[in-house]
């Protein structure tokens, strides 16, 4: 309920601006939250300029979607460079302590701000134990207030992103809606992923959605065990495909050098890049920070593939 000075803690702030009339009015933008939890993206793999370039981009996209989002980076692998994860939180802890006394000085009647610091969200498009297990030490090793969240899928965005990844490697058609054909399209795609069996489990869920966007079969399998992707190439040949892709179910620091062309090559088969910086990333990245403070900007859509 929001009081006569404003909207009450936690709850998202709508920018005022003169209502358009009638039913098809845009919806009111939203703000986040005054004094909300910053929104800090855990970055995997080994830090980097290009990480550091696709990590800032995320963040850039989730501030574009909600005006005010106090939006951070902590890599998993930092250094004196690229700030770790426990010192990005505890920046944020710094910060937050500061402004409270900043205010109290200052006279202002504010209670002492309480609940999470931050809401981690791992750059991850699907889950990776080990590399989780390393975020929960992180956070619980740096002694501050922080929820982490789910990993960002599955989800329809990523299988829109991997569509649009393998139409720019000329490996799929661009546009479901015209009847055009690509020489080079595949008639069947591994889609690779890392972390084990729970990896691949939830990257088959996208993969579904995947081959009903393509109309071709879609396997996944484990990019990181050795003849995994191979096998299910193999598979997949005997079952009538012949022009094969490799998609990465990866969106791009958590996968080590090498490895994805080492795949392509055994498996005898085109690859696609990793998905990136792609605008569903950082949409889907606000999406876990915003469930888990229980508020609700407009669901991420996705943008037709041209």
């Amino acid at each position: 309920m929001s009081s006569p000075t404003g909207p009450a803690s936690g709850l998202p702030v709508r920018m005022p601006r003169p209502r358009q009339p009638g039913r098809h009015r845009r919806p009111e933008p939203l703000a986040a939250p005054e004094g909300a939890p910053a929104l800090l993206l855990a970055v995997p793999g080994t830090p980097s300029a290009a990480t550091r370039s696709l990590a800032e981009e995320v963040v850039s996209i989730a501030r574009s979607e909600l005006p005010g989002l106090d939006a951070r980076i902590g890599y998993l692998d930092g250094d004196d460079e690229f700030p770790t994860l426990q010192s990005a939180l505890a920046h944020a802890s710094e910060e937050r302590a500061a402004r409270f006394e900043q205010a109290r000085a200052a006279g202002s009647d504010v209670a002492e701000p309480d609940g999470p610091v931050a809401i981690v969200v791992p750059l991850l498009a699907g889950p990776d134990n080990a590399l989780l297990r390393r975020v929960r030490q992180a956070v619980m090793e740096s002694r501050v207030a922080a929820e982490l969240t789910d990993v960002l899928g599955p989800h329809p965005l990523l299988a829109e992103a991997l569509h649009v990844r393998l139409s720019e490697a000329g490996l799929a058609r661009a546009d479901r809606a015209r009847l055009f054909t690509v020489a080079t399209a595949a008639d069947g795609i591994v889609l690779a992923a890392v972390g084990g069996e729970e990896a691949v489990q939830a990257a088959g869920i996208t993969g579904m959605l995947l081959a009903a966007r393509l109309a071709v079969p879609v396997m996944a399998a484990a990019l990181d065990e050795e003849g995994s992707i191979a096998a299910v190439a193999e598979e997949l040949r005997n079952s009538g495909s012949q022009q094969l892709a490799l998609a990465p179910y990866l969106i791009g620091p958590e996968l080590d050098s090498g490895l994805l062309e080492a795949a392509a090559k055994e498996a005898g088969c085109h690859a696609a890049e990793a998905l990136g910086p792609y605008p569903a990333i950082g949409k889907l990245a606000l999406a876990q920070y915003t469930s888990a403070l229980g508020i609700a900007p407009p669901q991420p859509q996705g943008a037709p593939v041209r």
